[in-house]
């Protein structure tokens, strides 16, 4: 009797096709089949259909041979001046050939007014610059170009939404500087999906990117923001450019400030300032004094704060109201400060100084739009609170640098020698900060500032109230 060999299970599955995998742009996340909400991420259609694995990839010609680093020549890569000084602040020193850079921001910010005046600077550089705008006509272009003096004859402009038209025209102008306005707004037609999409964002944005390292060409693109104020699109497009830059900036104030969130050439803790108006943006090379108002008379309730904007100190008053109110639970209203940290402040004034707020509305603002978020602003506004509580002002000319503990005590903050020289420079004459100030390395700085300044070093919030003359009577600082 013959017996038949049994099959195993490896030989039977072995002519089945590979099963589809799919994988999210985003996060890289993979399921077994297609969902519309990735499960890592929560990102929305984010999730696509992954090519199955290849073998292996053969060895195949190099573009050019490798070479000890020492010899790479940099010439190529220097910086460039855009002739905005605020925006080179903020890029390192300039524009590098062959950098992708992307801008994002909220709709009306004046992203589309900054590049074009960035395309028109670098034109009068005898470096010839192309705009295309996907968003706007050209005539739109050209009235706002003919507003802000953006226009030269080295300044090239066209209104196009094809991928393939873009890349021609890259042909034919060989542009140094390419303005794309904005990337969300350009479609590949050999891709599948809608202009903006997940798919056509990254191959458009992969391919003009592709170009400009060829070419050795600058680009800067245009992005979109989500509501949380993110930058739309797959996450994957801020791993392809070099410099991811922020413009921000609230609509009832003609304040804009760019942040570099991603820079391979320069620091990102720069910051650049500017000034838009009809007559278009122009670069604040010395914005300390926007945010501090110089009232004739004393006036309580209000602090002056040094905060660090990059490596750049700049100056805000805080401005505080205090009010009785017969209901039970007490308005807390800030605007340009953290909420949180104002509710915080409030606690430690009432447990470690007996400024009792529980019947009292608390209003804290900045002034000129600024927004204050750095804990070094924690001083000048639990001084603005107190001193709108007493009805008392604070001193003429002093400003106040610090961070407050829970347990009432003032921390040591970063930087502390360039916010006191920029108070003495506004005119300030007294300066609170904290005891026992440290650089980052731990070690005790010795005092270096300048002359014309009284610094007054307090160990603790009641300390400084005490020298403010905003220590209530001891009657009332008893315990509830």
């Amino acid at each position: 009797m013959t017996t038949r060999p049994i099959q195993s299970g490896g030989s039977r599955s072995r002519g089945k096709p590979a099963r589809s995998t799919y994988r999210c742009s985003e996060c890289g996340w993979e399921a077994a089949k297609w969902v519309g909400r990735c499960g890592e991420c929560q990102a929305w259609g984010s999730v696509a259909e992954a090519a199955p694995p290849r073998a292996g990839t053969a060895p195949g010609p190099v573009t050019s041979r490798a070479v000890p680093i020492g010899q790479v020549d940099v010439s190529e890569s220097t910086f460039r001046s855009s002739g905005v000084p605020e925006l080179d602040r903020v890029l390192g020193g300039g524009l590098v050939p062959g950098a992708a850079i992307l801008l994002a921001g909220e709709p009306g910010v004046g992203k589309s007014t900054l590049l074009l005046e960035v395309a028109s600077q670098t034109s009068r550089y005898q470096r010839r610059t192309l705009y295309v705008s996907g968003e706007e006509s050209a005539s739109q272009v050209r009235l706002r170009a003919d507003r802000t003096g953006a226009v030269h004859d080295e300044l090239f402009l066209a209104a196009e939404n094809d991928l393939g038209a873009v890349l021609t025209h890259i042909e034919e102008v060989r542009p140094a500087l390419l303005v794309v306005d904005s990337i969300q707004t350009i479609a590949a037609p050999d891709v599948d999906g809608v202009p903006g999409g997940v798919t056509q964002v990254k191959e458009v944005a992969a391919a003009l990117i592709r170009v400009a390292k060829t070419r050795g060409m600058t680009l800067m693109i245009v992005g979109h923001v989500t509501k949380d104020g993110s930058i739309a699109g797959p996450r994957v497009l801020e791993h392809l450019v070099d410099v991811v830059l922020h413009f921000e900036g609230e609509r009832t104030s003609r304040f804009r400030m760019v942040r570099a969130m991603k820079n391979r050439f320069g620091p990102v803790d720069e910051v650049g300032c500017f000034d838009l108006s009809a007559e278009g943006i122009v670069a604040v090379t010395d914005p300390t004094g926007l945010f501090v108002e110089h009232h004739a008379r004393r006036v309580p309730g209000t602090c002056v704060a040094v905060s660090m904007e990059g490596r750049r100190p700049l100056l805000a008053e805080v401005q505080a109201l205090v009010t009785h109110t017969p209901a039970e639970r007490p308005r807390r209203t800030t605007s340009g400060l953290d909420s949180a940290r104002v509710h915080m402040l409030l606690a430690v004034l009432g447990q470690h100084c007996r400024v009792r707020l529980h019947g009292h509305d608390v209003f804290a603002s900045t002034v000129g739009g600024a927004r204050l978020s750095e804990p070094a602003t924690d001083l000048a506004t639990a001084l603005a609170i107190a001193s709108a509580h007493h009805a008392v002002p604070l001193p003429r000319g002093l400003v106040a640098i610090g961070e407050i503990g829970l347990a009432g005590e003032l921390r040591a903050v970063r930087d502390l020698p360039q916010r006191i020289a920029e108070a003495a420079r506004m005119g300030f004459e007294v300066a609170i900060v904290p005891a026992g100030s440290t650089d980052r390395g731990g070690a005790t700085k010795p005092p270096s500032y300048p002359d014309g300044i009284r610094v007054e070093a307090m160990s603790d919030l009641v300390s400084a109230l005490a020298v403010c003359g905003l220590l209530a009577p001891r009657s009332d600082r008893d315990l509830i």
